[in-house]
C-alpha cells in the first residue's frame, strides 16, 4: 500500500481481505442455517463484477473529457434505475416503465443540471468527475422513492377500492378520490431520505463525506459537499415520486371520473 499526498492506495489483496468478511458471514449463515449462503455469494459477485465494470467504463469517460459519452452513460442509468424502480413494486399497469423512467429521467437531470450549473457551477458542465458521481447519488435514492411512492399508492388503491368507487358513485372528482392515496405514497417515497436526514452526521457519516475524508480533502468541506448533497437528493426525490405518482393516477383514472381497477395486475 502507497501513501500519496491526499489519499491511501488500495492493491487488490487488501480489496481480498476485506472479501474474508464476505466469507465469515457466510459461515455464520451456514453454523445458524440461515439459508443465506447461496445470496451472499451471488450478491458478494454481482457487486464485484459490477462496480469493476463501472470502474473500467467511468476510467474510459473520464480519460475522454467530452460531453456525448457522459450524457450516454446518464441516459443509460437513467433507464437501469427505471427497470430497477418497477421491479420493486407489487402493483403494476400497462404504461408504468414509461412512467417511471420519465419521472426519474426529469427529476434526476433537473436536479443534477442545477447543481453542475448553479450550485456548483462546474466548467465545463459536463465534467464527468462531478456529473456522473452527483447523477448516481441522485438516482440511487429517488428509484428508491419512486418505487415505494408508487408501491402505496397502488395498495392503497386496491385496499380502498370499494371506498374510492363509492366516492365516485356519489358524484366525487377523480382527484377528490385519488387525493388520500397520492398523499400517502408522497409521504411514503419521502420516509428514507427524511431519515436519513435526522441522522446524517450523529449517527452515520454518508458514503460521499467518508470518502472525501478519506481522500484528505478538509473536514468542514466535505460537511459542506454532503450537505449540498442531501438537500439535492430530498428535492429530486420529491420531484420524482411526486411525478410518477401524478402520472400513474392519470392513467388509473379516466377523464370521466372512473376507476380502472382492472388496468391493475398483481406481479406475486
Amino acid at each position: 500500500m502507497s501513501q500519496t499526498a491526499s489519499y491511501l492506495e488500495l492493491s487488490y489483496w487488501q480489496v481480498g481481505l476485506a472479501t474474508l468478511l464476505i466469507l465469515f458471514n457466510g459461515a455464520l449463515s451456514l453454523a445458524l442455517r440461515l439459508g443465506l449462503g447461496k445470496r451472499l455469494l451471488v450478491a458478494a459477485v454481482r457487486t464485484t463484477v459490477q462496480l469493476l465494470l463501472v470502474g473500467l467504463v467511468l476510467q474510459q469517460v473520464f480519460s475522454l473529457r467530452h460531453w456525448a459519452p457522459v450524457l450516454a452513460l446518464a441516459f443509460v442509468m437513467v433507464l437501469i434505475a427505471g427497470i430497477a424502480a418497477v421491479r420493486r413494486t407489487t402493483h403494476r399497469y400497462s404504461g408504468i416503465w414509461m412512467d417511471t423512467t420519465l419521472s426519474i429521467l426529469v427529476s434526476s437531470w433537473v436536479i443534477t443540471g442545477l447543481a453542475l450549473g448553479a450550485i456548483l457551477r462546474v466548467e465545463p458542465w459536463y465534467l464527468p468527475q462531478y456529473a456522473i458521481p452527483l447523477l448516481g447519488m441522485i438516482l440511487g435514492n429517488t428509484l428508491t422513492g419512486i418505487s415505494l411512492g408508487l408501491d402505496r399508492f397502488t395498495e392503497t388503491l386496491t385496499q380502498g377500492r370499494d371506498r374510492v368507487e363509492l366516492l365516485l358513485t356519489l358524484g366525487g372528482t377523480r382527484w377528490e378520490a385519488a387525493l388520500p392515496a397520492i398523499r400517502q405514497a408522497a409521504s411514503t417515497g419521502m420516509i428514507p431520505i427524511l431519515n436519513s436526514m435526522t441522522v446524517v452526521g450523529i449517527v452515520s457519516l454518508p458514503g460521499m463525506m467518508t470518502g472525501q475524508l478519506l481522500a484528505g480533502v478538509s473536514p468542514v468541506q466535505a460537511v459542506k459537499y454532503q450537505i449540498v448533497i442531501m438537500f439535492l437528493i430530498a428535492s429530486a426525490t420529491a420531484l420524482g415520486t411526486v411525478g410518477a405518482v401524478l402520472l400513474s393516477y392519470r392513467r388509473l383514472f379516466s377523464r370521466r371520473h372512473q376507476f380502472r381497477f382492472d388496468a391493475l395486475r398483481d406481479t406475486i
